[in-house]
């Protein structure tokens, strides 16, 4: 582990996390996920942090599981976590994939475990475990058909075979194409746009819409008041409206 196989930089609000083992396409193995983890806790710690851009150096978003490293019985996971650090943890703030490149099997996975998906107009997704006699158990068998039609995922799940940008724009699995090598340009203008927004509003709207999948017609307004309510009454709603009012820039405090 040579502690640098993630690397981190603060820019106005926004954290950038580069996988950085471009000489393996960017491929997990622990101590990448252990670097992950690490700058999700940076994240959720600091309050000037509004929003996370995940990169991948040298042209690739990630290539999947270190397999020279799997059979040597070493699993990219970290506990709570799950693969790579990030597949089975919900940040209370909101998580951009940056896609050039591929983003395949965990790669993929790690991309839809993010909250918004900026891709070049070049990258290439799926989820080609059987291919290896694998299965992607984190997150594309169970995420996925949560995002696309399901029999679109089965496909992918079943055939292993790859799908270019612009097909996953029209399934509505990625949010913005852009031009190959821009693809974290483009990013980081989802972000600037999500940061200069309430930190308190942009919480409580992620967790909801990230619940609403698994709420009844009955219970959703009532799930919703539970994680909203104190949006309302906070200081940064009154903010808000006298921002409005006196055309400036709200000034937000996050309470």
């Amino acid at each position: 582990m040579s502690g640098n196989e993630v690397l981190t930089e603060k820019i106005d609000g926004v954290l950038v996390i580069t996988l950085n083992r471009p000489e393996a396409k960017n491929a997990a193995n622990r101590a990448l996920a252990l670097g992950v983890a690490a700058a999700i806790d940076e994240l959720e710690s600091d309050d000037s942090l509004r929003v996370a851009i995940l990169t991948g150096a040298g042209g690739t978003f990630c290539s999947g599981m270190d397999l020279k490293a799997f059979v040597t019985g070493e699993l990219p996971q970290v506990e709570g976590r799950g693969f790579a650090g990030l597949t089975e943890y919900r940040s209370t703030k909101p998580i951009i994939a940056a896609v050039e490149g591929y983003a395949l099997a965990g790669g993929f996975e790690l991309a839809i475990s993010c909250d918004l998906i900026v891709a070049s107009d070049s990258s290439k997704f799926g989820i080609p475990e059987v291919k290896r006699g694998l299965a992607a158990a984190a997150g594309g068998l169970v995420k996925l058909p949560k995002q696309i039609p399901s029999r679109i995922a089965m496909e992918l799940a079943l055939t292993g075979e790859f799908i270019s940008a612009e097909r996953a724009y029209e399934l509505g699995l990625i949010n913005r194409i852009s031009e190959s090598g821009k693809a974290l340009e483009g990013a980081q203008e989802l972000a600037k746009t999500i940061a200069a927004n309430g930190p308190l509003a942009v919480a409580a709207s992620l967790k909801a819409v990230a619940g609403a999948q698994d709420w009844s017609s009955e219970e959703m307004f009532a799930k919703q008041q539970e994680i909203v309510g104190h949006v309302f009454t906070s200081e940064d709603a009154i903010e808000g409206a006298t921002a409005f009012a006196q055309k400036r820039a709200p000034n937000w405090k996050g309470k």
